[in-house]
């Protein structure tokens, strides 16, 4: 069974930028879309980013659109998020995470596979 292990967080100040790396073990990312997601303190999961099983659409809510860039490494079985311009709204705890489906899905429920989470904190 597929294991995701997120990394790359941390803290930046704000208009910084991270990337985060999601890498795969156990069995390769298939061909299945790709996510990130996160949470913030007392509010629900929200979409970051969403990638196919091709690499070839993506998908960004607006709250992130032109600041973040999902792509995955399908060799090197990694997904990787691009946070450029980084606010302190975005502030929570970034989870990686893989849909039964191979087109992207903004729907969490089509996501099985979830990792533990990284941390990513903006200060002002």
């Amino acid at each position: 069974q597929v294991q995701l292990v997120e990394s790359g967080g941390g803290l930046v100040q704000a208009g910084g930028s991270l990337r985060l790396s999601c890498t795969a073990s156990g069995r390769s990312l298939g061909t299945y879309a790709m996510a990130w997601f996160r949470q913030a303190p007392g509010k629900d999961r929200e979409l970051v980013a969403t990638i196919n099983w091709s690499g070839g659409t993506t998908y960004y809510p607006d709250s992130v659109k032109g600041r973040c860039t999902i792509s995955r490494d399908s060799a090197n079985s990694m997904v990787l998020l691009q946070m450029n311009n980084l606010k302190t709204e975005d502030t929570a705890v970034y989870y990686c995470a893989r849909s039964r489906t191979v087109g992207i899905t903004p729907a969490q429920s089509d996501y099985d596979t979830w990792g533990r989470g990284t941390q990513v904190t903006v200060s002002a």
